[in-house]
């Protein structure tokens, strides 16, 4: 069965991928300011562990709930910066399905992190007190999706470099800027 077409041709969806400390949400995030207005970020972490208070286990729904929420901005006019662990074995139909369904252009990309730089970045992030290197080495596993068109990065990848490719191989403008909060928002690309 097809998906719902989502998105329009002048949309773009950028899914980072990777294990706990390999750097996703950082990059997620600059690439979404150095874009300004009319990029959405859409985290799965905050969906699933804010949102839904749910634990990442197979038949939850915050696979669900993040395509729903990248969906409606895409549907909306707003490019999406998604980012998430998205363990293959559980999101990966959603990922196939989110793909297939947009419209314009789509980049997925592979934070490919070490185990044991994984544990070194965790220790310079403000949640290292939240989780432990044991854990950590528990939910540690390769998620690549193995798509031809998937963009892997290596771990020596640096941040700016990373910023810098991804923003390149997605076609998504950064204006090295973000608009000024106090300002009334405009509609997306008008």
């Amino acid at each position: 069965m097809l998906a719902e077409p989502t998105g329009s041709p002048d949309t773009i969806l950028v899914c980072i991928r990777g294990n706990s400390g390999s750097g996703k949400s950082s990059i997620a995030r600059e690439l979404r300011r150095r874009h300004g207005r009319g990029c959405a970020l859409v985290e799965q972490d905050y969906l699933r562990r804010i949102v839904l208070r749910e634990r990442d286990k197979p038949g939850g729904v915050a696979p669900a709930l993040t395509a729903q929420t990248a969906r409606f901005a895409l549907d909306h006019g707003y490019h999406v910066v998604l980012d998430g662990i998205m363990h293959t074995s559980r999101y990966r139909s959603m990922l196939t399905a989110l793909r297939d369904a947009h419209r314009g252009r789509s980049l997925f990309c592979y934070l490919d992190v070490s185990l044991a730089e994984t544990l070194r970045r965790h220790l310079t992030r403000p949640q290292a007190g939240q989780f432990t290197a044991e854990h950590m080495s528990g939910w540690y596993a390769d998620h690549v999706l193995g798509w031809p068109d998937e963009l892997v990065l290596p771990e020596a990848t640096t941040f700016e470099e990373a910023v810098s490719v991804i923003a390149a191989a997605a076609g998504l403008p950064q204006t090295g800027r973000d608009d000024d909060p106090r300002q009334p928002s405009r509609a997306p690309h008008s």
